[in-house]
């Protein structure tokens, strides 16, 4: 029997999709192909480890490598593969037995994109005839070549990445040597899971979303602001929707008590990308929710404090909201301003009115 291992769909350990599905083999009794033959003949290799929100914000290099190289079986290492959309042939997340199997595979390019010292390890160590990005020199993360050298800067001096006028996009796409043309994010909005919300309506939806998780509460507005917002949009009659996880829970039941608005509650992932998928508008911080609503195509009202606002790319369809007051924490997971907290200096008007406008 003829095996077609240059099929993107052949396994080797199992039977493919397309055998399972209709019983097919690589090469049928009569002597001709498989009609599902999918011929691959470059192998990419991604590596971004990072969090989920990362994950997600880097899928736009995925449109220009497919675009490239059409032929290609991509695979990606990451700790969330949960969030990789199906363009991705190979969702590998890291543990043991993932990487004793990159160690024994050869690729045609791999692009590092994370400068943690275990991708730059991986990166090192795994075969490939062209590598990009970070890999690990002296025991320390170091760029491959110049196009990594801006992005690698920036992660080592504060007054670097402040002057920095490029978005990550722009970024991630010179490491890979390419040139950003827009491209959006990839992000399955998992409405096969027929979720039961209640909240689609005539009314506009509006997300509220809270926390900005246990780390990075430089970040954190005050839960009286968000009630006075929800009121205010209340008023204006939107439909206000509080989104947040485990650690929002109970902050989130006293917003809603207080203000009125909808608490569906926290769910896992995917079911919560989806709650995101129902809003026409988010209010967040800088938070996997901000690139969950980015890669939905949501309009967005983004809060930041301690970035640079040119990181982020919102396609045309956010404002950025900063503190009146300069924040002194630039990069600070915990405020360190004895004098004033700078979010206190960003107004539940200037929200309320960037939702407007948005609508406008």
């Amino acid at each position: 029997m003829t095996l077609k291992t240059d099929c993107r769909h052949f396994r080797g350990d199992v039977p493919c999709r397309p055998h399972k599905e209709f019983g097919v083999h690589c090469v049928e009794a009569d002597g001709t192909d498989c009609k599902h033959y999918d011929r691959s003949q470059n192998r990419i290799l991604l590596i971004k480890l990072g969090a989920i929100g990362d994950v997600i914000r880097t899928t736009p290099l995925l449109r220009a490598l497919k675009k490239n190289h059409p032929d290609a079986r991509i695979a990606w290492l990451t700790v969330s593969p949960e969030v990789l959309p199906d363009m991705v042939d190979d969702k590998m997340e890291l543990n043991l037995k993932t990487v004793v199997t990159l160690r024994s595979m050869h690729f045609n390019a791999l692009y590092n994109l994370d400068k943690d010292r275990e991708a730059c390890a991986l990166a090192s160590q795994i075969s490939a005839d062209q590598k990009k990005g970070f890999i690990l020199r002296d025991g320390l993360p170091s760029p491959i070549d110049a196009d990594a050298q801006h992005k690698f800067q920036t992660g080592i001096f504060d007054d670097v990445s402040k002057a920095n006028t490029k978005s990550y996009q722009r970024e991630i796409f010179e490491i890979a040597g390419l040139t950003f043309n827009g491209e959006t994010y990839l992000l399955d909005n998992f409405a096969s899971g027929e979720y039961k919300w209640g909240i689609k309506g005539k009314k506009r939806v509006i997300g509220l979303n809270t926390g900005c998780g246990d780390r990075w509460t430089s970040r954190l507005w005050d839960d009286k602001n968000w009630v006075a917002l929800a009121m205010n949009l209340k008023k204006q009659g939107f439909q206000v929707v509080l989104l947040g996880g485990k650690q929002e829970h109970e902050k989130n039941r006293k917003i809603a008590r207080t203000s009125g608005a909808k608490y569906p509650g926290h769910f896992p992932l995917q079911q919560f990308i989806n709650l995101v998928d129902q809003c026409d508008l988010v209010v967040t911080a800088v938070t996997m929710a901000m690139h969950i609503a980015i890669g939905l195509g949501k309009r967005i009202v983004l809060f930041n404090n301690i970035f640079n606002r040119n990181e982020f790319e919102l396609y045309g369809k956010g404002i950025i909201l900063e503190p009146s007051r300069p924040c002194r924490c630039f990069y600070h997971p915990v405020c360190t301003n004895k004098e004033y907290r700078c979010m206190e200096y960003l107004s539940v008007q200037q929200a309320a009115d960037a939702c407007r406008r948005l609508f406008a």
